[in-house]
């Protein structure tokens, strides 16, 4: 009764799901040791040791030259013994493209509900779909506690390639500089944008020849894939708005999803076979897998713009937090002024 008492905001339903997120984020910290002690281990593989100490490195530049948080964050190291750090679960109403909302106390409203146990994820998923919900289950290597917690290096991702790493090291630490409750697109538009220009910067002065083409592949391909989801996002918000009945929209939503899978097929065909989005396709295909997708792009050239007009990292979060002051729809606006110049020079350009 204490406990339902505690959580009247949020409901006594919800109570199993808080206490799966606080074991599971106890667990993570509990498992996780510090770097510099693995490091003097003669227990701990070589290859683990040369990773550890790149992401030190990595570390140490996102503080010197992106004037991200010098704090506790990943200087530590967890083990998790599973693919994924948790699975977030994204559903949508089956005509249409806005996602669901979870609201919670720190993070404000999201559109996902994350568990760290694939099989819970699974559970509630089939619980939307059985509601007339399109659903997908996603698995995340890792997530940000915002400085409220020492994010630790994990498992789940210390053996993908430099870039990847530090592009995820430098996305989640750039959530402990600016975060606006309730505005998922500003806040991850904005770390995207320090992510993208960071690990520019990072590959252009502390890697070889190798990685930084292994990475501008990996780039490429992830653009083109961007692009692909974005363009098949619009047709079916299109297809949602258009006035005609709903067996129709279902008739288009089936057609639209068997294109969107024979494009992917096709692009593959040009990445020689290159399967590193399969995963995505791993359940079929539904609204939600698409419903999130411009969140974490459509503001990107605005952030950018503005980066290019501050001095440095630091002038460009104060300018953040300038804009973070702001109500959301003067948020949308400002970046969608910033970025139209841009736009412009480019549309002029083909």
């Amino acid at each position: 009764m204490l406990i339902c008492s505690a959580l009247l905001v949020s409901g006594c339903a919800q109570i199993s799901y808080y206490a799966q997120a606080t074991h599971g984020q106890s667990s993570l910290l509990a498992a996780a040791r510090p770097i510099d002690d693995l490091l003097l281990d003669p227990e701990v593989d070589g290859k683990l040791k040369q990773r550890l100490a790149r992401v030190k490195e990595m570390r140490q530049f996102a503080v010197q030259d992106l004037g991200l948080p010098d704090n506790a964050s990943y200087k530590n190291y967890a083990d998790l013994q599973r693919p994924y750090a948790l699975w977030n679960v994204v559903a949508t109403p089956e005509l249409s493209m806005q996602p669901l909302q979870w609201c919670f106390p720190v993070a404000g409203c999201v559109s996902y509900r994350g568990y760290y146990s694939k099989d819970d994820a699974q559970d509630f998923a089939a619980s939307l779909r059985a509601d007339g919900y399109d659903v997908q289950v996603i698995g995340v290597p890792t997530y940000s506690t915002l400085g409220w917690f020492k994010d630790p290096v994990l498992s789940t991702f210390i053996r993908f390639p430099d870039g990847e790493v530090a592009r995820l090291i430098f996305h989640e630490l750039a959530h402990q500089v600016v975060y606006v409750k309730d505005d998922s697109q500003f806040n991850e538009s904005f770390a995207t944008t320090v992510e993208e220009v960071g690990v520019e910067r990072w590959l252009a002065t502390h890697s070889d020849e190798k990685t930084r083409l292994l990475y501008a592949d990996l780039a490429r391909r992830k653009k083109q894939f961007v692009a692909l989801l974005l363009k098949y996002r619009q047709k079916l918000v299109e297809n949602y708005a258009d006035d005609v009945s709903d067996a129709e929209k279902r008739t288009r939503k089936k057609e639209i999803f068997a294109a969107l899978q024979n494009e992917y097929q096709t692009l593959k065909v040009s990445w020689d076979g290159y399967a590193g989005y399969d995963r995505w396709f791993a359940e079929p295909l539904s609204n939600a897998h698409l419903a999130s997708i411009a969140t974490y792009h459509d503001f990107v050239p605005g952030f950018r713009a503005l980066l290019r007009e501050q001095k440095d990292f630091a002038d460009f979060y104060r300018a953040v937090i300038a804009l973070a002051a702001l109500n959301k729809q003067e948020r949308d606006q400002e970046l969608t002024k910033l970025a139209a110049p841009a736009s412009a020079i480019t549309h002029a350009g083909r």
